[in-house]
């Protein structure tokens, strides 16, 4: 059986961590999750290749001008990426794949694995978000408004994806995600 690479993303403040988790929980004998690379320095607790892959800046851009990376980006003076061979040697090696990237990456994962299974997790409502991420009271009222007008953009994004969930329910999100993996994984 051939194995798929599924992309998940979503609104930051929408669940998509929590979700991904719960599906990964039920689903760990057939699914990895992705570690991408980054050249931001490890937070407390993070583990190198677990994580992510703490490389070097240089090293990253040389990947780049390799083009070793499915996809990447650069985010406040940091790169994030997934490398190609990476993907492919889980794949090999007998999983289907989840990528939790945000929905820039996911559009240049779809060109360059037009068989990728993009997935966007969206909120209930706008209105629905704000107050999630204005309860989480870890962010000032400027990242607030910086982070809903992203939200704009990524719902514009997800319009090219292959789905979307609505996350009203973790456990429904969830069931729609397996469902979406049965018909991708069957077909």
């Amino acid at each position: 059986m051939d194995k798929k690479l599924f992309v998940i993303s979503g609104c930051s403040g929408v669940g998509k961590g929590t979700v991904i988790n719960e599906f990964m929980k039920r689903n760990s004998d057939d699914f990895i999750l992705s570690v991408s690379c980054t050249t931001r320095k490890p937070r407390p607790n993070e583990i190198d290749g677990v994580n992510y892959f703490f490389i070097s800046k240089e090293e990253f851009e040389k990947n780049i001008k390799e083009d070793k990376f499915l996809e990447y980006a650069q985010f406040a003076e940091n790169y994030y990426g997934t490398k190609k061979k990476y993907i492919r040697q889980k794949m090999e090696d007998g999983y289907n794949v989840i990528l939790e990237i945000d929905t820039q990456g996911a559009l240049q994962v779809k060109e360059k694995m037009p068989q990728a299974v993009l997935i966007f997790i969206a909120p209930p409502s706008v209105e629905e978000l704000e107050n999630r991420l204005r309860g989480r009271h870890t962010e000032d009222e400027a990242t607030i408004q910086k982070r809903l007008a992203q939200v704009k953009i990524e719902l514009e994004r997800s319009l090219k994806y292959d789905y979307t969930i609505i996350n009203d329910s973790i456990e429904r999100a969830v069931e729609e995600i397996e469902s979406i993996v049965r018909k991708n994984v069957a077909g």
